[in-house]
């Protein structure tokens, strides 16, 4: 096994073309607990968007490594790590601003953190789905508490995490409205969406109202959005926000119709990557990942989901921007039962 590993390295906050550069460092060792992971695959996420550009400057000490999917294989385990063996195969949410992070080749996590990969998803699906899903499942189901025959608003139903949330509220039972691009609405309906809005093409509070109002709002956009929230809830309905909030809300509105309001910041932990994994083993849940770039272009999978240039002019892919790491059909592959 090598001694050191290939990582793309934060040295600078700013722009994606300037703000990583390539090195070797030393292979990380597993300490008590802890298992050593050959990463497969990661992905980039809008957090990691927030991180390069200096949003968390203060939590985050340059050079560092970040990322926080992973998808891989076990090659080693530390004193008192007996949850894996090597060859195990694993998916996880690396702990956030440890500078310890996932855009390398091999990492270091608590085994309390990793789950089983589940058997119906490549390793580039499994990074795909991590942080997205775990953010979603927090924000429907152990937030929101949604129900069979609730209306479920998600906003941006053709991204990341609308992507994911489309499918478990449908999952769940629920009635699922969307806001995408008309060009993605059959895409949206084809995940399982009941009704898909143009937010291109006006305002859309007033379609959402002639449907009779939902009961759920899952905000992946903020600001406005996030503002007139409210206008479109049914009476003690709820808004779920992923988004962070630079600004003061005017809340009047959602005091008018007894709103609850819930803020998530997901973080890792293997019992809701169980729970994605036996909706995904259930057919119910299936990642989508619109571009898969190497290690070595991280810069312009960043450049892909801020819908610049690299997109061709089209924008951002739909769903995910995995990132694949090391061959992946490299290591040997083991599928076990939980944990």
């Amino acid at each position: 096994m090598p001694t050191s590993m290939r990582v793309m390295e934060l040295v600078r906050f700013g722009a994606a073309d300037t703000a990583f550069a390539a090195r070797e460092l030393p292979r990380p060792t597993p300490g008590p607990g802890e298992v050593l992971v050959r990463v497969l695959a990661t992905s980039v996420n809008p957090l990691d968007l927030q991180t390069r550009r200096g949003d968390y400057r203060d939590q985050v000490a340059l050079p560092a490594v970040i990322g926080n999917d992973v998808s891989g294989v076990v090659v080693e385990t530390g004193p008192g790590a007996d949850d894996f063996r090597p060859g195990d195969e694993v998916w996880y949410l690396a702990p956030m601003f440890t500078g310890r992070g996932t855009y390398a080749e091999f990492h270091v996590v608590d085994q309390a953190l990793a789950a089983r990969k589940p058997a119906r998803l490549s390793h580039v699906e499994a990074a795909g789905l991590a942080l997205v899903g775990v953010t979603v499942w927090e924000a429907l189901v152990e937030r929101a508490g949604l129900r069979v025959g609730e209306r479920v608003l998600v906003h941006g139903g053709a991204g990341g995490v609308g992507s994911a949330a489309v499918q478990l509220a449908r999952a769940m039972g629920a009635e699922v409205v969307t806001t995408a691009r008309a060009r993605d609405h059959e895409f949206v309906t084809g995940l399982g969406a009941d009704v898909a809005i143009d937010f291109s093409a006006g305002d859309y509070v007033p379609q959402v109202r002639a449907l009779g109002g939902v009961d759920v709002v899952l905000d992946t956009v903020g600001g406005d959005t996030l503002t007139r929230s409210p206008e479109v809830l049914a009476d003690r309905g709820r808004v779920v926000s992923i988004v962070d909030i630079p600004e003061p809300q005017n809340l009047l509105a959602a005091w008018g119709v007894n709103a609850t309001y819930h803020f998530v910041f997901a973080g890792p932990g293997r019992a809701k990557l169980a729970a994605l994994g036996r909706l995904v083993d259930r057919g119910g849940l299936r990642p989508v990942i619109g571009a898969v770039l190497p290690l070595s272009d991280i810069a312009q999978a960043h450049t892909l989901l801020e819908g610049g240039s690299a997109g061709e002019g089209r924008g951002r892919p739909r769903g995910k921007i995995a990132v694949a790491v090391h061959p992946l059909d490299e290591p040997p592959r083991r599928t076990t039962s939980s944990p």
